[in-house]
């Protein structure tokens, strides 16, 4: 990697590690830059906007949602149902651990920017989710990618107002785990058995 390569990085890396340490509003450009150890103008050189680092920042952590992602169904059972599960709890998981970098990620002026295609970088995760409802319902009347849709919408729903306090406040649970359950019943049907409690 060259110097600028790695500087270029270096940034990103500090602006997770600060996003991850004090939050989004502590992601100033001088911050960022202070951290890494160079001059307030040198991030401009390779993000020429705010949104441009911020949106690398985001980018950092799509992928890291992925390796958790892929980690969990690593480990899951291979029915479909049990990795959509597998896929819920790390989805829900990462919003709760590292809840600064979920909000980052789904901002809307960053995915309306269009820097970096952050908009794209959570089409992976989709079509596998896609993929994964496909085989727990072949043959279902409605298309996959609705299913899936209203899934994922569900989940995200779920981990942000987990997060606000919300969920908790309205139904004095703090376990995820009936929540997932119930998202996946609504949308994929009644658990045949073959999934671990």
């Amino acid at each position: 990697m060259d110097l600028d390569q790695g500087l270029r990085a270096r940034l990103v890396e500090v602006g997770v590690e600060l996003l991850q340490a004090e939050g989004h509003t502590a992601l100033s450009l001088r911050e960022i830059a202070r951290r890494a150890g160079v001059s307030h103008g040198a991030p401009r050189r390779y993000f020429p906007t705010h949104l441009s680092l911020l949106s690398a920042i985001a980018r950092a952590g799509f992928t890291a949602l992925a390796a958790e992602i892929d980690t969990a169904l690593t480990a899951a059972p291979p029915e479909p149902r049990a990795r959509i599960l597998a896929l819920s709890r790390a989805y829900t998981g990462f919003a709760s651990t590292r809840r600064g970098m979920f909000e980052l990620m789904f901002r809307h002026d960053l995915l309306q920017s269009g820097y970096l295609g952050l908009r794209e970088a959570g089409l992976p995760l989709f079509r596998l989710l896609t993929g994964l409802v496909a085989e727990a319902r072949p043959g279902a009347g409605q298309r996959p990618e609705v299913t899936a849709g209203v899934l994922w919408a569900a989940l995200h729903g779920m981990a942000e107002l987990r997060n606000w306090g919300s969920l908790q406040l309205a139904t004095g649970a703090s376990d995820p785990a009936p929540f997932l359950d119930a998202i996946l019943t609504a949308h994929l049907g009644p658990d045949s058995g073959d999934d671990p409690a």
